[in-house]
């Protein structure tokens, strides 16, 4: 009986794993199809050709927002480890007056949705005169209110007898951070970047409302106009081939770092 219920347990799991991984297969398919094959369920083709990929090339300048968005990306996935780190290691080991507040502040920030903010961010790049320009896109993604929390959460769990060996050495909060607390942090860290980066990646409406130049597009918002705007031409394999580019790179980056994600879903936990 117990073999029994694990095997349909096994069963149940296969055919949600494939429910949700079809569509995908699918898009795969599809963008190496020709058009009068597109609206078969089948995966397999043996008239697969790269005409969808050649298509978008050709109509857009989808290198130029493929470089666009890794330049984005990386640079405020870089930024929110840095300066979450930072923020969440303060809050954790250092005393001060009004560190709780801050915590909680912060906190509260994660009830706001983001739609409410972006006029008032809107209004600010405008005046700023950052619109159509990489700081339109970066600037407000520096920092991180759920990097602050993983970070915090993460260092609070480390043994306080590492700082205190650490200041007996003589070494400062940046050497104890950088030189001793991130080693042990590669977990977390993968973990926020990963979802940092996820998130600048298919971000696509701060830079529909802040980007107009064609040579400052980012993929998502490249991809959505060709998509939405006509521009693919009710070429449904281009419009694919399109969404399988701007899907890749993020797919092969979890892929890559799977083991350290489920590993620091596991070690980091809000505590106390």
């Amino acid at each position: 009986m117990r073999n029994l219920t694990k095997a349909l347990g096994y069963i149940l799991l296969t055919i949600a794993a494939l429910t949700f991984i079809y569509p995908f297969l699918w898009m795969a398919s599809a963008s190496l199809k020709p058009e009068n094959e597109i609206g078969t369920l089948a995966l397999i083709s043996r008239n697969f050709s790269l005409r969808g990929y050649s298509a978008v090339f050709k109509q857009i300048p989808i290198g130029r927002a493929l470089f666009n968005s890794g330049f984005v990306s990386i640079t405020s996935t870089a930024s929110v480890l840095v300066l979450s780190s930072m923020v969440g290691y303060a809050l954790a080991r250092l005393r001060f007056v009004g560190r709780d507040s801050i915590f909680n502040l912060v906190l509260l920030t994660m009830m706001i949705p983001g739609q409410l903010l972006l006029i008032p961010m809107y209004i600010l790049v405008v005046r700023l005169g950052w619109t159509d320009s990489y700081r339109a896109l970066i600037i407000p993604a520096l920092i991180s209110n759920m990097g602050i929390i993983v970070f915090r959460q993460f260092f609070k769990s480390l043994p306080q007898d590492l700082v205190d060996a650490a200041r007996i050495d003589g070494c400062s909060d940046y050497r104890i951070l950088f030189q001793i607390f991130w080693p042990l942090s590669k977990p977390v860290l993968i973990t926020v970047g990963i979802i940092t980066f996820i998130g600048s990646w298919n971000e696509v409406l701060w830079p529909l409302i802040v980007i107009r130049r064609w040579s400052m597009m980012t993929m998502p918002q490249m991809v959505t106009l060709f998509h939405v705007g006509g521009l693919a031409g009710a070429q449904v394999a281009a419009e694919m081939a399109a969404a399988m580019m701007l899907a890749l790179p993020v797919i092969v980056a979890y892929l890559f770092f799977q083991r350290y994600f489920i590993e620091s879903l596991a070690l980091s936990g809000i505590k106390g």
